[in-house]
């Protein structure tokens, strides 16, 4: 059976010497199984949360379990289900790819397994390097040994600070996809990006972080659906020369080519304002060629909950 709280956090909050709050009272639960994807700012608190839950990190005040298991009075079997890819890329460079990650493996008192190490490098296309130094491979590969090694004691948990940091675009949608081969296998994965098209892709599950604060947790297909926004993009059968003053209400973008006009509206409002602007476009003679709506993307909700909550801080 499936575990809603497979990470459980409670009002965790972690406040440094100089009195700097980089995490204020979070609550949240991870499922079993799910992919995680936690954006912010630099600076947000993403990867304070991650060292606190991998056990880097004291809190000041709060709870967290793994898998039942409480990070503090139980730390070596709550440990001991989690592996964490760190943005730094701490490898020792002068040895092979696959000492590396067998090293790892010895570190959680994990008896040898050559053939698992090998499914683990095969799985992550790094068999084929397994003989390599590590000053040999390019950054992108070292981020996969990175996670190699994360996976060398069969964790149940897999933190990922910024996986695809450094990494081109071609390598980065491959590693999506090692990524999603593990959830398949039943790993539960979390997370932090700075790319929010990597959370759009991959993710089941959005939480957005601000200056220490969780700001939302949503399923992200209903992240989009409730907060986003649409826009209806209209091709005029023949140019003009700027937005009629009768329709500027509407907050309309004229096209650079003069024949295309767009109106941002938002899918929650009980009246989008579409029926009165296409009858007073009629009206001022305009022709209209074609219609068709574009759905918001993460972006612009995730930097529209920021700016809010940046807005909110200021007024108080």
């Amino acid at each position: 059976m499936i575990k809603d709280k497979f990470i459980s956090i409670n009002n965790l909050s972690k406040v440094y010497k100089n009195n700097f709050k980089a995490l204020k009272k979070i609550n949240l639960n991870i499922k079993e199984g799910e992919i995680f994807a936690l954006l912010g700012p630099n600076g947000a608190g993403k990867t304070t949360l991650i060292n606190i839950i991998c056990g880097i990190v004291n809190s000041s005040e709060g709870d967290i379990s793994v898998n039942g298991f409480d990070i503090k009075s139980n730390f070596r079997q709550a440990r001991s289900m989690i592996g964490l890819v760190p943005q730094e890329l701490t490898l020792e460079l002068f040895e092979t790819v696959f000492n590396n990650v067998a090293y790892s493996r010895g570190l959680y008192g994990k008896k040898p397994n050559k053939d698992y190490i090998e499914k683990v490098l095969k799985e992550l296309s790094l068999w084929d390097k397994r003989s390599n130094l590590l000053r040999e491979l390019s950054g992108g590969m070292k981020r996969r040994v990175l996670i190699a090694k994360a996976l060398s004691h069969e964790p149940k948990i897999l933190f990922l600070d910024e996986p695809t940091a450094s990494v081109d675009v071609e390598l980065r949608k491959d590693m999506w996809k090692s990524i999603n081969k593990l959830k398949v296998k039943g790993v539960t994965i979390i997370l932090t990006t700075h790319y929010i098209e990597e959370a759009e892709v991959i993710a089941d599950r959005v939480g957005i972080i601000n200056q220490g604060e969780l700001i939302i947790v949503e399923n992200k297909n209903e992240l989009i659906k409730k907060l986003g926004q649409k826009k209806l993009i209209i091709d005029l059968q023949s140019t003009i020369e700027s937005i009629p003053k009768e329709l500027q209400q509407y907050n309309l973008i004229l096209n650079d080519n003069k024949k295309q006009i767009s109106y941002i509206y938002n899918t929650k409002s009980s009246n989008t304002g579409i029926t009165s602007l296409l009858q007073l476009m009629r009206d001022k003679g305009l022709v209209l060629k074609d219609l068709k709506t574009e759905e918001s993307s993460l972006e612009n909700i995730f930097v529209n909950l920021v700016k809010g909550a940046n807005d909110e801080l200021v007024r108080h």
